[in-house]
């Protein structure tokens, strides 16, 4: 069998990475229908902590430049803590696929994050296509129809896109702390904070706590907690140690054709006509910006 050549490592691993965070969603939605967000988050970083505790003799050796404290605790901050707090709740009012197709809009986010914190300048076609890939959200929210299992479409998806500009800034300082350490190093940082930050959320009077045992549920937790976090994000991070941060983000456009034929698959969930000609503006608004 024909090795893939070392250029396209890399690229492999985003391809998986975002294949998986596609599956993500389904985990996602499987959990928090049963358990509440505060529970299933602070269960899947706890859990992805303990894994990288097991390890923890390969990164006990890594020294932390002064310098890079307030970058990291920011990146953390960003992602997973802000961003899965988001996530989380987004997941209880909207569907899985919906999720999937504003997430493809996480290219544009960076860029504009790259417009404000790193100065870079974007071109009138950028501009245009966030402007298109927005309308396309709009409009995908607006023609949502409330269910059982999406009850506030227009909320949960407004929740997603904040989640995506809070990722865009996790992947810009990513790729600048990745010139310095390894991506096992930043995943597992991400799950030390992560979990920092959600347990104690759990005493909190907002947070429901389980009353029963439901298997799917639980499994679903620990897929996100196993495969995904440390899974996803690893070979994320891998990938966007060795390509422009823009060129890795681009990658992010397979993460909603997975979430779209996994819900329809193993959740039955489906678009309407108008959603799925609004989903259609949200990748043109995102092909014109990496055009």
């Amino acid at each position: 069998m024909r090795r893939p050549d070392a250029a396209m490592i890399p690229s492999i691993a985003l391809c998986t990475a975002m294949i998986l965070w596609g599956s993500s969603y389904i985990a996602m939605k499987v959990a928090v229908t049963v358990y509440h967000p505060m529970v299933v988050m602070a269960g899947r970083l706890f859990l992805g902590s303990c894994t990288f505790a097991l390890g923890w003799r390969y990164l006990r050796n890594i020294r932390i430049r002064r310098q890079d404290w307030k970058p990291l605790l920011l990146m953390a901050l960003c992602e997973p803590c802000i961003y899965f707090l988001l996530e989380g709740y987004a997941m209880r009012y909207t569907t899985a696929s919906q999720a999937g197709m504003i997430v493809s809009s996480l290219p544009i986010f960076v860029a504009l994050g790259a417009f404000f914190f790193l100065g870079e300048r974007l071109s009138a076609r950028v501009w245009t296509g966030f402007f298109i890939a927005m309308g396309g959200v709009i409009w995908l929210s607006l023609g949502s129809v409330a269910t059982e299992t999406a009850p506030n479409p227009l909320l949960g998806n407004t929740l997603e896109a904040l989640a995506m500009a809070s990722a865009s800034v996790y992947v810009i300082i990513a790729k600048r702390l990745s010139a310095h350490y390894p991506p096992v190093f930043i995943t597992a940082a991400q799950c030390f904070a992560g979990t920092i930050f959600f347990v104690p959320l759990l005493f909190m009077p907002f947070t429901e706590l389980p009353t029963h045992v439901d298997i799917p549920a639980i499994i679903s937790t620990a897929y996100l907690g196993t495969v995904i976090t440390i899974g996803a994000y690893g070979l994320y991070n891998y990938g966007v140690s060795k390509l422009p941060a823009g060129q890795a983000s681009a990658w992010g456009n397979l993460i909603p054709v997975a979430a779209l034929i996994m819900g329809h698959v193993f959740l039955n969930e489906s678009l309407t006509t108008s959603q799925y000609a609004a989903s259609g503006l949200v990748l043109v608004g995102v092909y014109l910006s990496q055009k």
